[in-house]
């Protein structure tokens, strides 16, 4: 479980992009965020992941407090929030399979990443992983020659791999067509419900919000104006995003 209270981010010298943003989210949820460009949707997962400093608020996972518990406590947050970028970074040069071993950055040790040693276990755990995402005959082809859907795929079995708990996705099916989107987000679906995975994703253009996501944020100027639950957002809703 996620609890987000007054998360307020203001960039050094500039002005706030996030003025006290509060929710919960909780094992199995797929929620949404929607927004208008500068709404603040990127900045708020990349503050869930860690990956940008909060100016003030408070961040409990699974009942610990993240920010007031020290480095190892915003460690085991970064390993167990995955980050999954509009277009995730894969080595072009190595194979899927040793992309989803190495890790990214942010949930793996260093050394891992500079050398890309593998033991036997880490080798059966991240076929496994990969064959349930459906790309087993893709594991050995180098991610230079995968499709984007297929980069997302993998991106998602190697935040697994190392531990991810939360996914937090930006934009994640932006430039795809409509079937490899459908396959990405299904993907992203039936690991919130067959798995207890917390999904929280970008997905501002078209419906995919309101086909996919349990739940819906919208926000705005930084603000969170719009909490909705199980249903396609009104037209006075969708002018509040504007």
């Amino acid at each position: 479980m996620l609890r987000i209270k007054g998360l307020t981010k203001r960039i050094p010298g500039g002005p706030k992009v996030l003025s006290d943003i509060s929710f919960d989210a909780y094992e199995g949820d797929f929620i949404a965020v929607k927004g208008s460009s500068g709404s603040g949707k990127s900045m708020l997962l990349k503050c869930l992941a860690l990956q940008e400093a909060w100016s003030s608020g408070s961040y409990h996972f699974d009942g610990k407090d993240v920010l007031g518990g020290g480095w190892s406590a915003k460690m085991k947050v970064k390993r167990q929030v995955a980050y999954l970028e509009e277009k995730p970074y894969l080595n072009p040069d190595k194979t899927g399979l040793k992309n989803v071993i190495i890790g990214s950055v942010s949930q793996t040790p260093a050394w891992r990443r500079w050398t890309g040693m593998m033991r036997n276990d880490d080798y059966m755990g991240a076929m496994d992983m990969i064959e349930k995402r459906g790309l087993i005959d893709k594991a050995h082809m180098k991610a230079k020659h995968l499709s984007g859907g297929e980069r997302q795929r993998m991106a998602i079995a190697r935040a697994l791999v190392h531990g991810a708990k939360v996914i937090v996705a930006d934009e994640p099916v932006s430039g795809l067509d409509p079937h490899a989107a459908d396959a990405v987000l299904g993907e992203l679906k039936a690991l919130c419900k067959d798995e207890g995975i917390i999904v929280i994703a970008v997905l501002h253009q078209g419906d995919w919000a309101e086909r996919y996501a349990d739940r819906i944020l919208g926000l705005n100027g930084g603000q969170l104006v719009l909490d909705v639950y199980g249903r396609r957002l009104t037209e006075r809703e969708k002018r509040q995003l504007d």
